[in-house]
């Protein structure tokens, strides 16, 4: 009898541990001049592909945002191009989704398009303002504080697209040492090191192929190697990574057909597949195969997407590919093949007014 109750209670256990594992909670960042009203939160179910909504808050255009590691607050941005752009603090519970403003900050530059934090600092991309905007965290990490600026610069061949400096994403490295910024108009990565709150201009950390335009940048699980997308050569640059500098190893085609629009790049939680978006002409997403032991990739297809695929994520259990099309005013869902990389569009789609960020978080336990 004891045995069985044992037994019973495990099982459970294990039935509690599968339904955690099951659901995750999915933030859905907006362009709020179509209608939206600014971040929406949903409960994904990650084995069956379907999304039920639960909150919304009203934030002036939050185009990125991401999340605490404890993922009870998230770091929104405002992306406008006047004094009001802004770094949004957020309170979310986890479980419900509801979501509370807790403080709005100036980030003294204009159009805001990306923010990371590493839990002592938070960094905001602004693009219009060709900078990078660094925020100390305080107040149990509530109320950013901006403590400095770095502005990038021009020198990029294209002078309609790269006339004035732009900054589109700034990351942590894996070791912790550094933080990394996308300098669009003069095709670099600059190098910054972090010196407790303190961050310090280390110099340029890898310069690409001219009328690149750097955009998003990622790292490999293992942190010995670096991927970036840029916008305007369409191409996949792969880097190895070392003490806050990058080493160019290979270009490889996203966008195949010219269309100056790439857009966000990101790893398969496992490190064996890179995929990459394409906006503007044959609008999708390119597949790429790692190798692990060079970083190298090799590409092995590509998804046709809706209208403007400017972000996209991966379900942390790898199964789902969820894209936000934001001229298609929707969220796209596609099944991952674990095996292959290969993507399946659902036809689940997620109706959202200019989607355009897609950020994940499993539940606690």
């Amino acid at each position: 009898m004891r045995q069985r109750l044992k037994t019973f209670f495990a099982l459970l256990l294990c039935a509690g541990s599968m339904q955690a594992q099951e659901r995750v909670t999915m933030l859905v960042g907006t362009y709020t001049d179509g209608g939206s009203k600014g971040i929406y939160s949903y409960r994904f179910n990650q084995l069956t592909g379907e999304a039920e909504a639960l909150h919304a808050i009203e934030v002036k255009n939050p185009s990125y945002l991401t999340l605490s590691r404890d993922g009870r607050l998230v770091y929104a941005v405002s992306e406008t191009n006047d004094d009001k752009a802004s770094l949004n603090t957020i309170r979310l519970n986890p479980t419900t989704g509801d979501m509370q403003l807790l403080h709005s900050v100036t980030v003294k530059g204009g159009d805001p398009c990306y923010v990371a934090t590493n839990g002592k600092t938070v960094l905001t991309a602004n693009y219009s303002g060709g900078s990078m905007s660094v925020f100390s965290l305080t107040e149990q990490a509530t109320k950013p504080e901006l403590i400095t600026r770095f502005l990038g610069a021009t020198g990029g061949p294209d002078l309609s697209r790269q006339n004035s400096p732009h900054v589109h994403c700034a990351c942590f490295t894996p070791d912790g040492k550094y933080a990394l910024a996308t300098d669009f108009s003069a095709d670099r990565i600059l190098s910054y090191r972090l010196m407790g709150q303190n961050v310090v201009a280390n110099g340029v950390a890898a310069s690409v192929s001219a009328d690149s335009g750097p955009r998003h940048l990622v790292f490999s699980n293992n942190g010995r190697y670096a991927y970036l997308m840029s916008e305007l050569s369409g191409k996949v640059t792969v880097f190895s990574y070392e003490d806050g500098r990058l080493e160019r190893l290979q270009e490889i085609v996203s966008d195949s057909v010219g269309a100056r629009g790439g857009a966000d790049i990101h790893l398969s939680p496992d490190g064996k597949f890179l995929y990459s978006s394409n906006r503007l002409k044959a609008e999708g997403i390119a597949i790429f195969a790692v190798n692990s032991q060079t970083g190298l990739l090799t590409r092995i297809g590509y998804q046709p997407t809706a209208a403007h695929p400017r972000q996209f994520n991966i379900t942390p259990n790898g199964q789902y590919l969820l894209c936000c099309c934001r001229d298609s005013n929707k969220i796209q869902v596609f099944r991952r093949d674990m095996k292959t990389g290969l993507l399946t569009d659902t036809h689940k789609d997620i109706s959202v007014s200019k989607a355009v960020c897609v950020q994940f978080i499993s539940n606690p336990k």
